[in-house]
Order: structure tokens, then C-alpha cells, then sequence
């Protein structure tokens, strides 16, 4: 090796670790290099085979060669000599007084800016400040400029043990803040295994970027490893799906994938071939958002808010449904429920919006719903629906006259006709409304709070007697919540997965002012719950409690996270509901009349797996131990999880 540039020695390995006729790989500073032991000298190669990369501090030495553990390529473990043809880089190597050995590489250069840097820079620009997802072979040199924004305290990268936990984090992030957060995935499998979380943004309408690798483009078609055809894969979950090409305005494809997910309020894709992720981009100016974003809080048109009101006004008894796309507005929804007397019904993805305990709260509304709910909107005249989808799950009756506002088109009157669509955002349309209304006090109208404080006291009454229900087969899911609506910070973000631990959260739960609540919604997934918490971590920068509420089968899909709760120092409270079954399939199999067939549960014990972890665990066996055990969890500095044994048919 010509000693032309500036070069430094690197201890690489003491002597004795590397015996006879062996090899092995090393790293001097950021190379990588195979380390040989033959004939009492040392040599050091440069790691990568020239034929395909092979990475020959792997292979072996047989008759005095170094092969190749690819294709069978043979050096010479000193030289780096080939009868094959090219030869591989030699590098000094001593043997010191200290015991070790010692190579002598060139002195790194400055890093050259890359494609991948400037498109991560615009990343960051664009507000994306957290990144969950796995490092792997085809996303290495994008992953690179990641790290190099973390170091610089511009954004959070959390690894995760499964692809599919880093999409449900990132749309449980999105799902809480309104901004989309990344996840980052190698080709193949990685990027398909996203698609389940994605799909849940997509449905809920919850803003993620997607950053897949890719094999590179120069084998693309001829069926290399791990090579799938992304834009298809992801074409029917991703409102804007690329793939970053040589030539292509790196800063400006950044920009518009950011700028996708926020105004789509949805998931926007880019693949990153692997040869274009190192491609040099010099002093490439990034792309800043000042501008490019819109005021999307508009107005609804004149007439339509005019018809609005004239269906308010001759309402005896109007009633509010209000959705996810009502929680940006939640004061404004709030202030003229207060101005109509209106009662408040959310559908389950809206839980929380208004605090249980207002005058005018009814809980929500639904399969998984409060008998105050279904009262009221029996009772009613006239619904104003706002941001709601009118899914089966909720049931809202179309036999009312209604109002319906929400700001996307598409929404108003999709499955239903209704009396009154209105385009405009929330919280502008209802100010609007109760610009233009009277006070119901100033009116000749039903005292519905009244109405509404008769009905919550019936609802109580009858929780408390659930919660004291005993069957000798575990502890009813009304005490579980019961003991949660007490004890949760009023502060905290709640994670609810699917099963019958929702449908029990959806009617039991009292959420007070301040709370979130994150579900996966019309999609309705098993498993969303604690990867969604991590998302809901993340977001805070655990600011705010989180708790995580699941049953045994949810979390057993993706309880590796835990993992990644403790390696990160989450402060993430699991309430398990453990029923030994999936619980919501057996009741439907009973109700359809079928044989309970399949659902029966294998459980380890999941406080002593938690321990295990490195996170606090406990099982509660006992109602009357359910306060103490939430009130450790939630005092634990780190995740802690609480297993609660619980009754499959007490929900």
C-alpha cells in the first residue's frame, strides 16, 4: 500500500484472540477489514471481496488461501493477491509490547454530502422529528443521514423489534398530534410488514411518511433478493407513493412527501433504491415548508350554514355527535353544545372529547357505547354531526333530521343522505352556529341537562353493581375501569387496542378533561395498543403519562415491544386485561349461534415476562389489590405492567 495519504494506526484485537490459520473480521475507525493469522504473521485486508462483496473476514483458510465465503474466490491472507484476477487492499499490521495488533488505514475523509443528508434535512425542515423502524442491509446509507440528524439534536430515532409496531406508532402519533411522524424499513419484507399499521392510518386519517429501502435500481425486474414492487405494494394505502431516482429533485420530493401527508391527511410513500441513497449532492439547498402549507380551517358556504341554522332553530330537542374530526375544535364544540343545551354523544373513536363528567357529556355512542347515548339520540329531534363518519359501529340514526359538517367533501352524505351537508372545518362552523343561535335558556325548550344527569345517575348505579360482580373466574372489566377512571393522570394519553377490553374501556371508562384517547379505529386491528403507546411516548417526549390498555391477545401479537419500551426508559403503563381467550370472538361465535371454537388462549405469565424485559410487572388476581397495583404502575419511573386476571363474559 503506497503510504501517500494521511494515516493512523487503530488497535484492532489483543494477539492471543486470533489463533493460527485463522481469520476474522475487524474495524479500524469505519473500515472494515479481515484480520489473518498464518504462519506466525498477521495480515489485514480490505473486508469486501471485489467479486460481489463477500465479506471475507467470515470465510477461512484452506492451503495456505483466504476464500472467499460467497463464491469461493481465494488471496493471499498477507497480500491480498488472487490468482482470480483483482486483487483485495492490503494494510500494515504490527504486533506490539502491549499484546495487541495494530493496522495502519488512511485517515477518513470529511463526510460528502449526500442525497440521503439533503432529503433528511428537508425531513426535518418539514417538522418530522421522530423516526421508528429498523436499520437493514438496503436502507443503510438513508439511515446514515438519520443518524447524522440525531447526533445534531434534530430528530428521535427509535428501533423497534417489528416493522408493523413502527406504522402503528407512527400513526398513533399522527392520530395525537396532527403531524406526521416516519417509519423506516428495509425493502421486501420490512416494507410490507408496515402495511397493516399504515392501513390504520390511512383509514382513520392519521398523517405518516413511509421510508422504505430498495434493492438497486439496476436489478430491478430480474427478481433479486428481497425485491418487491413497492409502488404497487403500497398503491391502495399510500395517497402519494415515489421513488427517489438519480436525477430526481431530491430536497423537493422530500418536500411534497411531508407536504402529502399533512394536507391528505394520510401516508405518503418514498422508495430509496440503494445505489441512490450515497449519491453525492454537494452543497444541494433542502426544501423549507414557509408557504407551502394552507389555512385548511374554512368556512362553510353561506346558504348551507343558513340551512344549517333553520334546522337548529325549529329543533326541540338537537343533539351533537361528534367524531375524530372534531378534535382539533373540541372548545368550540363544547361552547356551542353549552349555547344549544345540546347533549354530547362521541362515536368511540372520539372518546374523550368531552370530558365524562360535563353536564352535557353522554359517553359514546354505539356498539361499544353508554345506554345515556342511545337514550338520548332516541330522544332527539335533530342531530348536528361533526367530523363524524357515519361507520356501522356507531349507528347513528338517519331518521333525524341532520346536520352534517365535516371538511372533506367525500365525508358528507357518503353511506346516507342527510338533510344538511356542510363543507367547512369544525371549529369555524360552529362558532358560526352559535354566533347565529339563541341560548336554549332564552328559549321555551327541555332542560336536556337535566335529562341527561338522570340518565348518567341510572348508568353509575348500574357500573357499580357490574364492577361488584364475582363469578369465581376472574375480575369484572367494570372494576378495571373503574379504577382507571379514578386513577389515570387527567394529563394521560390512553391507548386502547381491539377486543372486548375496548368495547368494556368504550362503555366503563370515565375520561376526564385533558385526556386522549388512541384506537385503531375503522380498521380495527388486534395489536395496535402498545406500539400505539410507544407512538403516544415519542409525541410527548413522555411529558404525559401513557397507558396502554389491552387484552392477552392483542398484546401477545407485538409483545416484544416491550423491549423497546425499556431499552428506551418509556414511561408506559399496561393495563392487560387476561382472560385466557379472545374474548370478543367467542361472544360472537355464541351469539351467531356457533360452536366457541379456537379462541382458548396459551398465556405465559405476562408480569413475569415483563420482569424479564427489565420492566416492572404484576398480576392482579383480586379486585380489591387493582388500586394499589395501577397507582405502582403509574409511579414507576419506566414501563411497568399490570396483569389483570380477569372474567371473559364479565365485559
Amino acid at each position: 500500500m503506497a503510504d501517500t495519504a494521511p494515516s493512523s494506526w487503530h488497535r484492532v484485537l489483543d494477539a492471543d484472540e486470533l489463533p493460527e490459520g485463522r481469520v476474522t473480521t475487524v474495524t479500524a475507525g469505519h473500515v472494515s477489514l479481515a484480520l489473518t493469522h498464518i504462519d506466525g504473521q498477521y495480515g489485514a485486508l480490505d473486508n469486501r471481496c471485489p467479486h460481489q462483496g463477500g465479506p471475507l473476514g467470515e470465510g477461512t483458510i484452506e492451503g495456505g488461501l483466504l476464500r472467499c465465503p460467497w463464491h469461493g474466490y481465494d488471496y493471499c491472507p498477507l497480500t491480498g493477491d488472487s490468482a482470480f484476477g483483482d486483487g483485495v487492499q492490503d494494510f500494515p499490521v504490527e504486533s506490539r509490547e502491549d499484546g495487541g495488533l495494530w493496522v495502519q488505514v488512511p485517515d477518513e475523509a470529511p463526510h460528502a454530502r449526500t442525497v440521503s443528508d439533503v432529503m433528511a434535512e428537508t425531513f426535518v425542515a418539514w417538522g418530522i422529528t421522530d423516526v421508528f423502524g429498523m436499520v437493514g442491509h438496503s436502507n443503510l446509507g438513508l439511515a446514515d443521514a438519520l443518524r447524522r440528524r440525531e447526533e445534531a439534536g434534530e430528530l428521535h430515532f427509535i428501533g423497534i423489534r417489528h416493522e408493523g409496531a413502527a406504522a402503528f406508532a407512527a400513526s398513533a402519533y399522527g392520530k395525537l398530534t396532527g403531524r406526521p411522524a416516519a417509519c423506516l424499513t428495509i425493502a421486501g419484507p420490512g416494507a410490507t410488514n408496515l402495511l397493516t399499521g399504515l392501513w390504520d392510518a390511512h383509514l382513520d386519517g392519521a398523517p405518516v411518511l413511509a421510508l422504505t429501502g430498495q434493492v438497486d435500481a439496476q436489478v430491478l425486474g430480474a427478481g433479486a433478493f428481497q425485491e418487491v414492487d413497492l409502488l404497487n405494494a403500497f398503491g391502495d394505502v399510500a395517497s402519494w407513493s415515489q421513488v427517489v431516482l438519480n436525477a430526481s429533485r431530491h430536497a423537493e420530493l422530500a418536500a411534497l412527501a411531508v407536504r402529502h401527508a399533512i394536507l391528505e391527511h394520510g401516508v405518503s410513500h418514498l422508495v430509496f433504491p440503494d445505489q441512490v441513497q450515497t449519491l453525492p449532492a454537494g452543497d444541494a439547498a433542502i426544501a423549507v415548508p414557509q408557504g407551502r402549507v394552507p389555512d385548511l380551517r374554512i368556512a362553510p358556504p353561506a346558504a348551507a350554514l343558513e340551512q344549517a341554522l333553520e334546522v337548529l332553530r325549529g329543533a326541540r330537542r338537537p343533539a351533537i355527535i361528534a367524531g375524530t374530526g372534531a378534535h382539533e375544535s373540541r372548545a368550540d364544540v363544547i361552547a356551542l353544545a353549552e349555547q344549544l343545551g345540546a347533549p354530547v354523544m362521541t362515536t368511540f373513536r372520539a372518546k374523550g372529547l368531552i370530558p365524562d363528567d360535563h353536564p352535557l357529556a353522554c359517553g359514546v355512542l354505539g356498539r361499544s357505547g353508554t345506554p345515556v347515548a342511545s337514550w338520548v339520540m332516541n330522544e332527539a329531534d335533530a342531530l348536528l354531526v361533526l367530523g363524524a363518519s357515519f361507520a356501522n359501529h356507531t349507528g347513528i340514526y338517519a331518521g333525524h333530521p341532520v346536520v352534517h359538517v365535516d371538511r372533506d367533501p367525500l365525508q358528507l352524505g357518503r353511506t346516507t343522505g342527510v338533510a344538511v351537508p356542510v363543507l367547512g372545518d369544525v371549529g369555524v362552523t360552529s362558532q358560526a352556529l352559535a354566533a347565529a343561535l339563541p341560548a336554549a335558556a332564552a328559549e321555551d325548550k327541555p332542560d336536556q341537562a337535566t335529562d341527561v344527569a338522570e340518565r348518567r345517575a341510572l348508568w353509575h348505579a348500574e357500573k357499580a353493581s357490574r364492577a361488584r360482580d364475582d363469578r369465581g373466574n376472574g375480575i369484572a372489566s367494570a372494576a378495571v375501569f373503574d379504577t382507571l377512571s379514578r386513577l389515570a393522570p387527567a394529563d394521560a394519553v390512553i391507548a386502547v387496542d381491539v377486543g372486548n377490553n375496548a368495547y368494556s374501556f368504550g362503555r366503563y371508562h370515565e375520561s376526564r378533561e385533558g385526556q386522549a384517547v388512541l384506537m385503531s379505529g375503522l380498521l380495527g386491528s388486534i395489536g395496535f395498543a402498545y406500539p400505539a403507546a410507544i407512538g403516544a411516548w415519542a409525541a410527548t417526549r413522555g411529558e404525559r403519562p401513557v397507558i396502554a390498555v389491552t387484552g392477552d391477545g392483542g398484546f401477545a401479537q407485538y409483545m416484544a415491544e416491550v423491549l423497546t419500551a425499556v431499552k428506551h426508559g418509556m414511561n408506559i403503563t399496561h393495563v392487560l386485561l387476561n382472560n385466557g381467550q379472545l374474548g370478543k370472538i367467542s361472544k360472537e361465535q355464541r351469539a351467531g349461534q356457533w360452536d366457541v371454537w379456537q379462541t382458548q388462549l396459551h398465556n405465559p405469565d405476562f408480569s413475569q415476562y415483563a420482569q424479564l424485559c427489565g420492566a416492572l410487572g404484576m398480576r392482579v388476581t383480586a379486585a380489591a389489590d387493582l388500586d394499589d397495583a395501577l397507582a405502582r404502575g403509574l409511579a414507576h419511573d419506566g414501563p411497568a405492567l399490570i396483569e389483570v386476571m380477569t372474567d371473559a363474559e364479565l365485559i
